[in-house]
């Protein structure tokens, strides 16, 4: 398993903190961005509950912006809007990423996870920066894998996961045995409590085995 998530495609660098881990839970990643937090128009608050620098907000504001119909930009309009994932997945930090749709869906505060806020976007950009701590990306990072967000990662989010990180073409997909293998491998490494499937902390006991792990986990605006 260390080995698969070691492989993640590396992306532009961006920056970002903290969703909601649980809510309100500073030894998962603190406070989340509200619009309700002082000088948050000016991105004043935003640094202390952000891994981002004030320059690095600043940026992802103006990227973000970029997303909006010209009439929308204005710093208060930008912060009630929202961008479809689309619109998103079109910036080139994400374009390639096969992991998209689900970074963005974990991301969205959106009842139908179809879309981001800016709040949304600088958390993201928050966990997958340089100084997100490796706690911080790696319960994102099994978020985002968990592709039936049950809480665990089955046999078929681990084949989702592979599929992700070989492709799905005729040339690069694994075999039905192939992916039997591979996933029963990982199973056997890194399911401690052997129940069938990976949970939270036994994914993050094989991620701290995974020196490339935080490096690889990251985009760059």
């Amino acid at each position: 398993m260390a080995c698969a998530i070691a492989s993640l495609p590396q992306l532009p660098e961006t920056t970002e903190k903290s969703h909601p881990v649980p809510q309100n839970s500073e030894a998962n990643g603190g406070a989340r961005c509200s619009a309700q937090d002082p000088d948050v128009g000016s991105h004043g608050a935003y640094p202390d509950l952000t891994f981002l620098t004030k320059q690095e907000i600043l940026l992802a504001h103006r990227r973000f912006c970029e997303l909006l119909p010209q009439e929308h930009r204005s710093v208060e309009e930008s912060l009630r809007a929202r961008v479809s994932l689309e619109q998103i997945f079109s910036l080139p930090e994400l374009k390639a990423n096969p992991f998209k749709e689900r970074i963005c869906r974990v991301f969205s505060t959106s009842p139908t996870r179809d879309s981001l806020s800016f709040e949304d976007f600088l958390d993201l950009l928050s966990v997958f920066s340089d100084t997100a701590t490796p706690d911080i990306k790696s319960h994102y990072a099994f978020r985002i894998f968990d592709f039936d967000d049950d809480g665990t990662l089955n046999r078929e989010d681990l084949s989702q996961l592979v599929n992700c990180l070989t492709g799905e073409g005729e040339d690069t997909r694994l075999s039905t045995s192939e992916m039997k293998q591979l996933i029963d491998n990982i199973l056997e490494e890194s399911d401690i409590d052997r129940d069938g499937t990976i949970n939270l902390s036994e994914f993050q006991h094989v991620i701290s085995r995974s020196p490339d792990f935080a490096s690889s986990f990251k985009i760059v605006l």
